[in-house]
């Protein structure tokens, strides 16, 4: 994601432009331009190339094409009507949960549905100050801003949403010492949607700012072999129910995932000259990509293998895991844990990491 400028570029041609008389410029003229240079990249915008139309075509635009989250989708249903009833832009928004669940397709429906614009940025690219006014500014009456991962927002930066978020306004301080003023600016009523990984890490103040706090939770295998159907036939793949459902029950209750796996299933039939993709087609190439049927990757079973054998089932350290596999430990524990913990294949005691019997079986194991 690129940060650039929405600010029109000016259409006279370059002979009707005066010349330059030749005269240096002053430095107040300098720093005028310098000024608006900044100003103009301030605003979240994809570039061209940036922009997959594929990828936007996978998305779902609409609520009703949203498959899953239905709880949420009957809490957004009920705020989105009574908005449009009273004319009003919808309360702020906060999206939490594990990634690849939909919290940016989310923000996209919202503006879709309100027929609004979305701003989309990211909090570790709204370091300076002058960023997050940037964006702040140029938004229009009922707009959209979609922040990912909020709760990496800079001091600072927070500090400027909550009267943003509260009354509309920016207040910022002019001067130094005892000329400094503090000068508000109005905004337009806006929408802010934060998505996270890490709820707790958000501070009280911002947590407490949103009038819709929802969590996305996993996918069920019926939901997402729906998904992966709808991929399918976006993407022009020849895919059998039977062979959705495959594709599904491997993709750890994520739609990234479900979507992921399914290109990988396609190129393989395509070099393999496979018209149709059915079950046997779907397990046969996920087994290429090593994605067994529990959706377990080869580190996945290399962790659990390791702890069966060398350590005989555990405890174990998180540390003696990680020398004995050759992975970082920070790795093993926010990318692979969570999800063996997830499906029962491994625990966490105060003694360390214990592998349970269904890991024992599901890798063949006495």
């Amino acid at each position: 994601m690129a940060i650039t400028s929405f600010r029109q570029q000016s259409q006279q041609p370059d002979e009707d432009k005066p010349k330059s008389s030749g005269k240096k410029k002053s430095g107040k003229h300098r720093q005028k331009e310098e000024s608006n240079r900044e100003t103009d990249v301030l605003v979240a915008a994809a570039l061209p190339d940036e922009t997959n139309e594929k990828e936007e075509r996978i998305r779902p635009h609409r609520l009703a094409d949203y498959i899953g989250q239905t709880e949420l989708k009957n809490v957004l249903e009920i705020a989105i009507a009574a908005a449009k009833e009273r004319k009003e832009t919808l309360d702020h928004l906060l999206l939490y949960g594990p990634p690849g669940l939909g919290k940016t397709t989310m923000a996209l429906i919202l503006a879709t549905e309100m027929k609004v614009n979305c701003k989309i940025t990211a909090a570790p690219g709204l370091e300076r100050p002058r960023d997050i006014i940037g964006l702040l500014v140029n938004l229009k009456p009922g707009d959209i801003l979609f922040i990912d991962e909020i709760h990496r927002l800079s001091r600072m930066t927070e500090e400027l949403l909550y009267p943003a978020m509260e009354d509309y306004r920016l207040d910022i301080t002019i001067g130094k010492g005892q000329t400094a003023r503090i000068r508000s600016i109005p905004l337009a009523k806006f929408t802010l949607v934060g998505a996270t990984t890490k709820v707790g890490s958000l501070t009280s103040p911002l947590r407490d700012r949103f009038g819709l706090i929802q969590r996305l939770r996993f996918y069920e295998i019926d939901e997402l072999s729906l998904i992966v159907q709808r991929t399918a036939t976006l993407l022009q793949a020849p895919l059998t129910q039977d062979g959705a459902s495959e594709i599904a029950r491997r993709a750890r209750g994520t739609p990234r995932i479900a979507n992921r796996l399914l290109k990988r299933v396609r190129d393989y039939a395509q070099v393999k000259k496979i018209e149709i993709i059915n079950q046997s087609v779907a397990a046969e190439a996920l087994e290429v990509f090593n994605v067994d049927p529990m959706g377990l990757d080869w580190t996945d079973r290399l962790v659990l293998s390791v702890t069966i054998e060398q350590f005989n089932g555990g405890p174990v350290g998180l540390e003696a895991i990680a020398a004995a596999t050759g992975e970082d430990a920070q790795t093993i524990e926010d990318v692979y844990e969570p999800y063996l913990l997830q499906i029962g294949y491994l625990q966490r005691t105060p003694r360390g990491r214990v592998a349970t019997g269904a890991a024992r079986k599901h890798l063949g194991y006495d």
